[in-house]
């Protein structure tokens, strides 16, 4: 491609037939004309590929890559390096977005040259749409700003749990270099939190943000609650992974406040996979006590579960899980699993 368009829009694709045409469609209609649609076909194995086929061969805007699956990560890196904007996002595509997103968003590139611009997005579940805002106010943020005013709350706005800027790279477009760094080293294995891996980073390295308070993705969302649903017991160690890469990327040496974020969002996530993983678990009592003292002991969790206070999580049956954690009351924990 002999021109570099602004923004690249990247959107990884695997079994999604159901929704893949909305998600192409949102994207065809967008008001902006200097923007290419990376497709990846992920080794789908129903019609999604075709249908990425189709898009490409009636729209020069699209291009198709097919290749073995790999999982989330390995198709984003695909899609980045097939790609040539200046700027670079990401569609999950049983996702779709607004016909005004990315002119919206180009244009405050336009007038600030921000390195990273963010705006809300929608949760649409079967019943209701839910606007999910940050609490940051609109506008240009340099690194002054940034420093004082968003990484102190960017993980953890202080009510468990909230988010200050939400983890998704699909409601962000970043300057090409910045995510180039940080995407890459997200690994390809990992199946839990491939987004904050390089989101964050890529907002701690960034020298300037701009924050729209305008909802224009539309998130897909389960209307489910994930606490009722049975986990496998792998979760426990993409956990780790999780805990273990977040805590080697994000230099809490240049940035203290990033040190009790974290804390705070492995505390939420344990909570969030201890139920429903120990839940699905056949195992007699005496290996799932085992298997969970050794997951109190992991050392990024035991340390969280020491540093945050149990009065500022939420819900009785959160707390029990919290305190039965932090001293390793097996007992305890599969009491309340049950009650």
């Amino acid at each position: 491609m002999s021109h570099s368009p602004l923004l690249s829009i990247i959107v990884p694709v695997y079994n999604v037939e159901r929704y893949l045409c909305q998600c192409l469609d949102s994207l065809l209609a967008q008001n902006l004309s200097d923007y290419e649609v990376i497709l990846v076909d992920d080794g789908s194995t129903d019609q999604s590929g075709m249908i990425c086929d189709r898009y490409a061969s009636a729209h020069s805007l699209f291009q198709c890559v097919h290749k073995p699956n790999g999982g989330l990560p390995s198709a984003r890196k695909c899609g980045f390096e097939a790609s040539h904007g200046q700027y670079v996002t990401f569609v999950d595509s049983d996702d779709w977005v607004s016909s005004d997103m990315y002119g919206r968003m180009c244009q405050a590139i336009h007038d600030t040259h921000a390195d990273v611009v963010i705006c809300d997005y929608i949760a649409a579940m079967p019943d209701r749409e839910e606007i999910c805002t940050t609490p940051f106010p609109t506008g240009f943020y340099d690194k002054t700003r940034l420093e004082t005013e968003v990484y102190p709350f960017m993980l953890y706005t202080g009510v468990f749990y909230k988010y200050g800027l939400a983890p998704s790279l699909c409601n962000k477009i970043f300057r090409r270099d910045l995510l180039g760094r940080h995407l890459l080293r997200v690994p390809n294995d990992v199946v839990v939190g491939e987004d904050a891996m390089a989101s964050y980073s890529c907002l701690l390295e960034a020298d300037s943000a701009f924050i729209l308070k305008e909802a224009f993705y539309y998130y897909r969302s389960n209307a489910s609650s994930v606490s009722h649903q049975a986990m496998p017991a792998r979760r426990l160690q993409d956990n780790h992974k999780l805990f273990q890469t977040l805590h080697d990327v994000i230099d809490t040496a240049a940035y203290p406040c990033m040190e009790k974020q974290l804390d705070y969002y492995f505390v939420y996530q344990c909570l969030l996979t201890f139920a429903p993983v120990f839940t699905s678990m056949s195992a007699s009592p005496a290996v799932l006590r085992h298997i969970f003292r050794e997951e109190c002991n992991f050392p990024l969790i035991r340390k969280a579960f020491a540093r945050v206070p149990v009065k500022e999580i939420t819900g009785i049956h959160n707390k029990l899980y919290a305190l039965c954690i932090r001293h390793r009351f097996f007992y305890g924990f599969y009491f309340a699993l049950r009650h």
